[in-house]
């Protein structure tokens, strides 16, 4: 079906010729007039997919109570910067601010930053925390950060590239005025940063590429280096770099095709968590896993938390809760495809996500409430 950015495109490619996967998937998303992730707010029911912290209240308490060890850590710098990319609809933010609240002195060091472009999520984001907004991690004021990243590496554009006999060739996006296709062309500078290990795959492999992760992960490392810190980034992805395409489209919480009404569909593809640790060591910083999601939430007492906020729940809050904890870290569902990864100063103490080192006793919701799932 037409939409305003799938006209653009056409238009586009009859004046331009094909484009590249990373210039297809840039317009779809980030058009300033037709862009997926301009105008919209793509999260929950009634959008095209929901991420952890919209799932239960307890993923961002356990991330706050995370962050709050690495501040101790840290030696209790005052003020720290609070960083989220891509913070949705504030839901994770709201929830970790809350959490590391139990630690004396935390809340009053904060200093709030939140990397986002979309102005209904800004919207929605202030009405659950105060924070200062950007539109690039670049702009955060330098200091001691503490980040977080919860599926913003998955939407960054990406290359794509084929083994061929005569070596690599680029996918591209062609038209014919009324839908649109594949085709190849020769390769962009880019293919120069494709991972040694896959400089050998067989003829007709594709391999992806998302040099803007790199590139800000290279900045997370160098800031975290330099002034001290932790970032943690949680994605779907894999942890060794592996061919294969992995580029899809989500829309009213279903997979459709790549070139389903661009413009109104969700585009994402996995993170390559071996690149961005690679990057991050390069750039001098420490780098712990990728472990899997549901390893990691249970190293911080998931399970514990589910407990504790059942001894007040109704039956039907109960199940809902049970529902919630087995839906984010059940290897069948988010928890094996997801994975943790954190970065620290490279000599820093080892990060250890451990009920015991990020607050044994959980963190207690507001008994005027009722438990979130």
């Amino acid at each position: 079906m037409t939409t305003p950015l799938s006209k653009h495109l056409h238009a586009l490619i009859n004046a331009t010729g094909p484009i590249s996967v990373h210039r297809y998937m840039s317009e779809a998303l980030m058009h300033p007039d037709h862009g997926y992730y301009r105008k919209r707010d793509p999260l929950g029911a009634k959008g095209d997919f929901i991420t952890a912290p919209e799932i239960s209240q307890i993923f961002g308490e356990l991330l706050g109570l995370w962050l709050a060890d690495r501040w101790e850590a840290m030696g209790r710098p005052d003020p720290v910067r609070l960083v989220e990319l891509g913070p949705g609809r504030g839901t994770l933010m709201a929830d970790a601010v809350r959490a590391m609240a139990v630690v004396p002195g935390l809340a009053q060091a904060l200093d709030i930053h939140l990397v986002e472009s979309n102005e209904a999520l800004r919207k929605a984001q202030g009405k659950k925390v105060k924070a200062q907004w950007h539109d690039r991690f670049a702009d955060v004021p330098e200091g001691p950060t503490l980040l977080v990243a919860n599926e913003f590496f998955d939407a960054l554009p990406i290359y794509q590239f084929v083994r061929t006999a005569s070596g690599w060739a680029e996918r591209h996006v062609t038209s014919d005025g009324k839908g649109f296709d594949w085709c190849l062309g020769p390769a962009s500078a880019q293919a120069a940063l494709i991972p040694e290990t896959l400089q050998t795959v067989e003829e007709g492999a594709l391999v992806e590429l998302c040099p803007a992760a790199l590139s800000i992960t290279d900045e997370i490392a160098k800031r975290i280096n330099s002034h001290g810190g932790a970032a943690l980034i949680i994605d779907y992805g894999y942890d060794q770099s592996a061919a294969g395409e992995t580029l899809q489209a989500i829309r009213r919480h279903q997979r459709v095709d790549v070139f389903h009404k661009p413009g109104e569909s969700d585009l994402t593809a996995h993170v390559n968590f071996d690149h961005l640790s690679q990057v991050a060591q390069q750039a001098g910083a420490q780098v712990e896993g990728p472990v899997t999601q549901g390893d990691f939430l249970r190293d911080l007492g998931i399970e514990i938390r589910a407990a504790l906020l059942c001894r007040r729940a109704t039956e039907k809050q109960a199940c809902d809760i049970k529902a919630a904890v087995r839906r984010l870290t059940a290897p069948d569902m988010m928890g094996i495809l997801f994975k943790a990864m954190a970065i620290q100063p490279g000599d820093g103490p080892t990060v250890e996500a451990e009920a015991e080192t990020s607050g044994a006793e959980p963190v207690q919701a507001d008994a005027s409430e009722s438990p979130d799932v």
